[in-house]
C-alpha cells in the first residue's frame, strides 16, 4: 500500500458493530465485563480505548512502524521517551532544538539524574566524539525548529547501532510524506501531532512509532502508568486529519517554495532559512531523504533589526501572529520571545535565533495571498 492510500486506509478497518467507515468516538472510560477480568479487549480507557486504538494503527502504518502511540501532547510523548532512562544516564541532543523541548530536558530531567549535551549535528560525525559508556539515547530534530537545520539520520543511525543507543528523531516538520526515519534507522520516532498530522489547530496531541516489540511494551507500560494519553474525541479528529496529510502537504511545499524564493528576493531580508536552497547546508542530505522541502521557513530582517521584525508580525493580515504551526492556516511566529523563549538568549543565538528572526508556518491558502501580505507587511 502506497503513502498517499495509507493515510486514508492504513491500519484500519470498519466498525465491527455497524460497519462505520470512520472510527466511532468511544466517548466512555470503562467497559463492561463478563466475569472478573473477562472483557473485550478494553478495560480503561486509560489503558486501551478503541478510537485511540484505531489512531496509533494509523500512526504506525504512515511511519511504516509496527506500534504507534498517542499522547496527551508532543512533550508527553518525549517525557515518555525519557522515562526510559535512569540516573546517570546521558542524552546527545542537538544544540537547535525546540524550546519546549529544552526546557523539559534541563528543567525536569536533569533534576533526575539525566546529563544532556547540546550539540551541533549538521555533521554526523561529530556525534561520536560526544558519547561516552553513560550515552543511551541521541535525541534528533530534523528540519531542525527554528533554523531549518538537516541532520543525516541515516548516518547518524549508523553511529547510535554501532554503539547501542537509541536514536529518536522528531520527525513533526517533515511528518511521513516528507521522511521516514524508521527506515533509515531510527529506533522511535516522535510527533507533536497537533501540528501536520491533525493538520486543522483543533487539538493538542503527540505520537511514538517504534519496530521493535520489546521496545514498544516498555513504552506502552510507561504509557499506561504514567496516563498522559489522549481523549478519544481528538483521537478522532486527528484521525481526520491524517486522512488529507498527504494533499495538504503537497500545498504546503508548494506554498513553502514559493514565499521562500519571494523572501530570498526582497532586498529588506537578510537571511532565509529553507532546505530546498540549493546553498541551505546539507541540501544535499535534505534532497536524498526528504521528498520536498516542506512548508515551514525562518527569515530575519536586514541588520537584525528586532523592531522590524516585530512591525512585521504586527503587520501580518493573512499570516495570523501564534504559536504552533502545521496547520491549513498560515502562521507566523517570533521564535525568541515565543517558542523559544525558554531558551536562554545567548545560548539561542549560538544557533542562530536572533531577535530579528521570524518563523513561518506557510498554509494552503492562495500563493498570491500569501506573497501580496508579507509584501505589505515587509513594505
Amino acid at each position: 500500500m502506497k503513502f498517499n492510500t495509507k493515510t486514508i486506509h492504513g491500519g484500519q478497518k470498519p466498525d465491527a458493530a455497524y460497519g462505520s467507515v470512520m472510527p466511532p468516538i468511544y466517548q466512555t472510560s470503562t467497559y463492561a465485563q463478563s466475569t472478573p477480568g473477562g472483557h473485550k479487549g478494553y478495560e480503561y480507557s486509560r489503558s486501551a480505548n478503541p478510537t485511540r486504538t484505531a489512531l496509533e494503527n494509523s500512526f504506525a502504518s504512515i511511519e511504516n512502524g509496527k506500534f504507534g502511540l498517542a499522547f496527551s501532547s508532543g512533550l508527553a510523548a518525549i517525557d515518555a521517551v525519557l522515562k526510559l532512562l535512569k540516573p546517570g544516564d546521558e542524552v546527545i541532543s542537538t544544540n537547535d532544538l525546540y524550546g519546549g523541548t529544552y526546557r523539559l530536558f534541563t528543567s525536569i530531567f536533569e533534576k533526575f539524574g539525566i546529563n544532556f549535551k547540546f550539540i551541533g549535528m549538521a555533521n554526523a560525525a561529530n556525534i561520536e566524539s560526544y558519547i561516552t559508556n553513560n550515552t543511551k539515547l541521541i535525541w534528533v530534530e530534523t528540519p531542525t525548529n527554528p533554523m531549518m537545520t538537516i541532520i543525516d539520520i541515516k548516518a547518524t543511525a549508523t553511529i547510535a547501532n554501532k554503539h547501542n543507543i537509541l536514536l529518536a528523531v522528531d520527525n513533526t516538520f517533515a511528518t511521513p510524506y516528507l521522511q521516514r526515519p524508521l527506515d533509515l534507522g531510527a529506533d522511535i520516532i516522535m510527533h507533536s501531532a497537533t501540528k501536520y498530522l491533525g493538520g486543522h489547530s483543533d487539538l493538542v496531541m503527540g505520537a511514538l512509532i517504534v519496530k521493535d516489540e520489546a521496545l514498544a511494551k516498555r513504552l506502552y507500560f510507561i504509557q499506561n502508568a504514567s496516563g498522559a494519553v489522549c481523549g478519544p474525541q481528538d483521537s478522532f479528529l486527528a484521525l481526520r486529519g491524517i486522512k488529507t496529510l498527504h494533499v495538504r502537504m503537497q500545498r504546503h511545499c508548494e506554498n513553502g517554495r514559493a514565499v521562500a524564493h519571494y523572501l530570498a528576493n526582497h532586498p529588506k531580508i537578510e537571511n532565509v532559512y529553507w532546505p530546498g536552497f540549493e546553498n541551505h547546508p546539507n541540501h544535499a542530505i535534505a534532497k536524498n531523504q526528504m521528498n520536498d522541502f516542506g512548508g515551514m521557513v525562518s527569515f530575519t530582517t536586514k541588520g537584525n533589526n528586532y523592531k522590524e521584525a516585530i512591525k512585521i508580525v504586527e503587520n501580518l493580515k493573512v499570516f495570523t501572529l501564534a504559536e504552533s504551526l502545521g496547520g491549513v492556516e498560515s502562521l507566523a511566529g517570533h521564535p525568541a520571545s515565543m517558542t523559544h523563549a525558554s531558551i536562554p538568549k545567548e545560548e539561542r543565538e549560538k544557533t542562530g535565533v536572533v531577535d530579528s528572526l521570524i518563523r513561518l508556518s506557510v498554509g494552503i491558502e492562495d500563493e498570491d495571498d500569501l506573497i501580496a501580505d508579507l509584501k505589505q507587511a515587509i513594505g
